[in-house]
């Protein structure tokens, strides 16, 4: 037995180490240090900061997802890069649940494999989500976001030596990057790294260069090592809980039904898209649609290896009031498609 899940868990590792390091999660380490290091705060606090207006930070923060196609653990870079710079905990937050939930591929796959009623309640619930949660994380921590307003405001911005076009060429850059290389379209991945070393030889000088990718490899050692370690422990809980099991307790639409699939959504990891084959083998043994949803928006927004990194970057507290915030959320939600829909 032992052996069995000592096999489980390399399984997974293995499996997340050929299908998302390369393509997926060195692209975010390097856009999260380039975000640290060229960003200037002024523009973080203009969209992102407690003291922007609303609309336009939730706004931004809530739909950002759907031009990543990644999972939560690329997310996770993103999001220490632009909390770490001194955006407000609410947009950050909602940045962090949008990016893995309701990117294009995986609203796309869920409507044609699990029917159009579930694709498009995935988006509309995830978007409500991330700004529902990120108001209620600024609330909580109202004193504490209004103390970083304060300190913000007296530390100096530093001139940037890049122009805003600039800047903006080199970041789209690297977005393209991670885009189609998680799509493993290796030609234009190649053709956009390659105009990428151009213009870096061209517009940057060495010590931006090496700043950049000191930043790159410090946000690799803070989350890499946690990543490693909670998709082991992820692989093995799949071995003791067999698929079977599962869908025998999240059948109907109780509450007991929902939460069961959130909680199941909130521990394991699901890889972008896995979870849509995952649930659809749930449902054609008997899993009702609302469990389903619930376990399509707790699913890709958390996992054990993205709850150790999000306590590293924020804290204890305020990783366990976002997972609870998620999994309460994503019962409730599941419980009232399911009733619509029945």
């Amino acid at each position: 037995m032992v052996l069995k899940l000592l096999q489980g868990g390399v399984s997974a590792l293995l499996d997340y180490l050929s299908a998302h390091v390369l393509t997926c999660l060195v692209p975010a380490f390097f856009i999260a240090g380039a975000i640290s290091v060229f960003m200037s705060q002024t523009v973080v606090l203009k969209y992102f900061s407690a003291q922007a207006k609303k609309w336009v930070s939730y706004s931004i923060a809530s739909v950002s997802g759907t031009i990543l196609a990644v999972c939560s653990c690329t997310v996770l870079p993103l999001f220490g890069g632009i909390y770490k710079m001194g955006a407000g905990i609410g947009p950050a937050v909602a940045f962090l649940y949008s990016g893995p939930a309701i990117n294009i591929l995986a609203i796309v796959y869920s409507a044609r494999l699990l029917g159009y009623d579930l694709g498009l309640a995935r988006f509309v619930a995830a978007v409500l989500f991330s700004v529902v949660i990120g108001l209620i994380m600024a609330t909580i921590y109202k004193r504490e976001e209004q103390d970083k307003v304060k300190q913000a405001v007296i530390m100096p911005d530093a001139e940037g030596s890049k122009s805003l076009w600039k800047l903006l060429v080199y970041f789209v850059l690297l977005v393209g990057i991670l885009i189609f290389g998680a799509s493993k379209q290796w030609i234009i991945t190649g053709i956009l790294i390659a105009i990428l070393l151009v213009i870096l030889r061209l517009w940057f000088v060495k010590d931006e260069i090496v700043e950049w990718l000191g930043a790159t490899w410090r946000f690799t050692k803070q989350m890499f090592p946690l990543l490693l370690i909670g998709v082991f422990i992820a692989g093995i809980l799949r071995v003791i809980v067999p698929e079977s099991i599962v869908s025998n307790w999240v059948g109907g639409n109780s509450i007991r039904s929902n939460f069961i699939a959130s909680i199941f959504g909130a521990l394991m990891y699901f890889a972008t898209l896995t979870e849509v084959p995952i649930i659809k083998a749930f449902m054609e043994l008997g899993m009702g649609k609302g469990p389903a949803l619930a376990l399509l928006l707790a699913g890709p927004a958390l996992s054990l290896p993205n709850m150790l990194v999000i306590r590293s970057i924020m804290g204890g507290r305020k990783t366990l009031i976002y997972i609870l915030l998620v999994v309460i959320m994503a019962t409730f939600t599941g419980l009232v498609f399911g009733t619509i829909v029945s």
